[in-house]
């Protein structure tokens, strides 16, 4: 496995766009630093002073934060496996004795090493923020609700995994992220339909559309916003009352892992099947 993985960053040391994208996305990143510095004018209160980066509040609203950003690494995944088409590494690879099951195997490791490295990097970025920011410094509070950093590794695998996949079958980068748009946007039209049309229950749409690919990463990490002391005591002011469950469930991991396995086991079979 080390032998494949050697192989794959061997091709991204040359690859320069890719080098300038992840720079790109682990500097947004880094960004979230700088909330901390807005006040807002009308009333003179700095968006820090608000809890967003208390313990263990900052886990969950750096994940969230951080994987609105993922959409960079998902360029590199799909031109990474463009440029294997366009530059005939694929075939030569093949040539050189690769098997097409090593050749999908470490892609996904590239995939798997993507999504650990963000994962340990946005832990870093709120350990560091929650340690100036946070009202609370117990070893116990610290360290509780990093659950989300797991759901947010594990929402970065399948989603790169689901990139990995449309980069094979499509071969162009500009298509496969096109692509995905089309299918973002056909899931999105088919809960309309669920809640609309067929039942007219929201339950039941939700229900069915936790099972779609892009739906079960969305719901590894619900909103944080609503968790707010602030916007729960506005809401409480008007009558209003949040029951949201925000935890990150067991069922909803299952189900983009298997996602996951599936995008993996689909891109191998393109792959076995394609006449290179």
């Amino acid at each position: 496995m080390l032998r494949l993985l050697t192989i794959e960053l061997h091709k991204l040391k040359y690859n320069k766009s890719a080098i300038v994208i992840s720079i790109v996305y682990f500097v947004l990143i880094m960004f979230i630093a700088l909330i901390s510095s807005i006040e807002i004018p009308i009333i003179n209160v700095r968006i820090a002073d608000q809890g967003i980066f208390n313990f263990p509040y900052i886990w969950h609203f750096n994940a969230y934060i951080a994987a609105l950003l993922k959409i960079f690494l998902a360029i590199v995944i799909v031109s990474m496996m463009a440029n294997e088409y366009s530059n005939r590494t694929l075939k030569q690879n093949l040539i050189d004795g690769l098997s097409k099951k090593e050749f999908v195997l470490s892609k996904f490791l590239t995939v798997v090493l993507f999504a650990a490295v963000s994962t340990i990097f946005v832990f870093g970025v709120s350990l560091i923020l929650g340690l100036i920011f946070s009202d609370y410094n117990e070893i116990g509070i610290i360290f509780s609700d990093t659950e989300y950093l797991f759901a947010y590794f594990i929402k970065l695998l399948g989603f790169f995994s689901f990139c990995l996949f449309l980069g094979i079958l499509v071969k162009r980068s500009a298509f496969a992220l096109g692509f995905l748009a089309i299918w973002s946007i056909a899931e999105g039209i088919i809960y309309a339909l669920l809640k609309w049309k067929l039942f007219k229950d929201t339950d039941i749409a939700d229900t069915v559309s936790q099972f779609f690919p892009l739906s079960s990463m969305a719901n590894l990490i619900k909103e944080p916003f609503s968790r707010l002391g602030a916007v729960q005591s506005a809401a409480s002011q008007l009558g209003e009352a949040f029951d949201k469950d925000y935890s990150v469930q067991p069922l909803n991991i299952l189900i983009v892992l298997i996602w996951t396995a599936l995008f993996i086991y689909w891109s191998y079979l393109i792959l076995k099947r394609r006449d290179l």
